[in-house]
């Protein structure tokens, strides 16, 4: 792997540059944060601005609407992005990050026609039917239940943390197929369309003041078995291909926002006053503002070795692990440096003066959530000593 760009991604990077100085300056206000249709139309239609162009899905198969390049181009792509201030993925990050690539892996050439191209037009939002309110951390728990009949399952069950519910068209839905079975050997892998008979969604309103994770009831829900992805009973092993792009190349945006984010912290350490001094004064905040940098430049040298081992083997098994603990202990340091360096103006959640406050802040909010999200950092951990490792497993 080499870090740097060849002469053709170099020219590729201008391209995408180029395109996204024009495309970004001229799009509308986003909507406020709590318009969900707003908010569904403004990411939808970036993905379909982007798609139009021939940036959408750089290397996802060109025969369902992609570009057909290499990862790292997609990577660049990202990178790009983020430094001309485009739009987050939003509502499309189940879609393009978790659904889509798990479908290139494991789906059938009828499933990859059906949605692929649909994805990447951003006519098609999906979401997350996999934790439920005692099967979290331990997901292979889950109680979902699906019991055939004819050319159908019929589910019921209930999901939690099911994000953009409200707002989508269909959900990579994990369900117990055989009780029987031991619990990793009795799942599937399933597709359900959002529109069913049977479906009740619930909001959760979080300490952001937001309604984006949900609550999904399912009450016989009747669901195709031509929606299958992979073998009856085999999801567990589909579910790990989907958490290996969860825990890998999902977090990119993420990570790429961090680095604003140490921008941001470095500017305003020398604004914030400390008595007679700056809190850039403090040799310490710049040792730890130095180390955070440290640490995100290896994170994104990870990202872009996880890309290429991607682009070899289609999936990075427990290299998505190893990054995943390690971002999330990244952003709880950036974290806590942030609300020392803001004192007393870290209890807003507006910006104040100029000071890049709000950002700052949901970036708190969001480092408290990452040793939760895809995958606790305790399973991480134990994914890494057990299939990394060689140790015994835990009991």
């Amino acid at each position: 792997m080499d870090l740097r760009d060849t002469p053709d991604e170099a020219r590729f990077r201008a391209e995408v540059r180029e395109w996204l100085a024009a495309a970004v300056t001229s799009l509308p206000s986003p909507p406020d944060r709590d318009d969900w249709p707003g908010r569904r139309a403004f990411d939808t239609a970036w993905q379909r601005r982007q798609f139009d162009a021939g940036y959408a899905g750089i290397n996802w198969p060109a025969e369902y609407g992609g570009r057909g390049a290499s990862p790292t181009e997609q990577l660049i792509f990202a990178e790009e992005a983020q430094r001309a201030g485009a739009p987050y993925v939003g509502h499309c990050f189940v879609s393009l990050l978790h659904a889509g690539p798990t479908i290139i892996a494991e789906g059938t050439d009828e499933q990859k026609a059906r949605h692929l191209p649909a994805i990447l037009r951003g006519e098609h939002v999906w979401c997350q039917g996999f934790s439920e309110p005692n099967a979290g951390s331990d997901l292979a728990s889950l109680r979902t239940r699906a019991v055939r009949d004819g050319d159908h399952y019929v589910v019921t069950g209930q999901k939690i943390w099911t994000s953009y519910a409200q707002n989508s068209d269909f959900c990579e839905l994990l369900v117990r197929t055989d009780p029987d079975a031991p619990k990793h050997r009795g799942i599937s892998w399933l597709i359900m369309e959002m529109n069913s008979p049977g479906i009740e969604i619930r909001p959760l309103r979080t300490m952001e003041g937001t309604e984006e994770f949900c609550e999904v009831f399912l009450d016989e829900v009747r669901i195709p078995v031509a929606n299958r992805v992979g073998s009856e009973n085999d999801g567990w092993r589909v579910a790990n291909v989907t958490f290996s792009f969860e825990r890998g190349t999902a977090f990119v945006p993420d990570l790429l926002q961090s680095f604003d984010l140490i921008r941001a912290l470095a500017q305003l350490a020398r604004q914030v006053n400390r008595g007679a001094a700056t809190a850039w004064d403090d040799a310490g905040v710049r040792r730890e503002l130095g180390h955070l940098q440290a640490i995100a430049d290896g994170l994104w040298a990870l990202t872009r070795r996880n890309v290429s081992i991607a682009a070899r083997g289609g999936t990075i098994g427990t290299a998505g692990s190893a990054f995943k603990v390690q971002f999330t202990e990244f952003r709880q340091k950036l974290a806590a440096l942030s609300m020392r360096v803001l004192d007393r103006a870290a209890l807003t959640m507006d910006d104040l003066d100029g000071w890049p406050v709000a950002d700052l802040v949901y970036g708190q909010l969001f480092a408290i959530q990452t040793s939760i999200a895809a995958g606790t950092s305790q399973i991480q951990r134990n994914i890494i000593a057990e299939r990394a490792l060689g140790l015994p497993k835990e009991r």
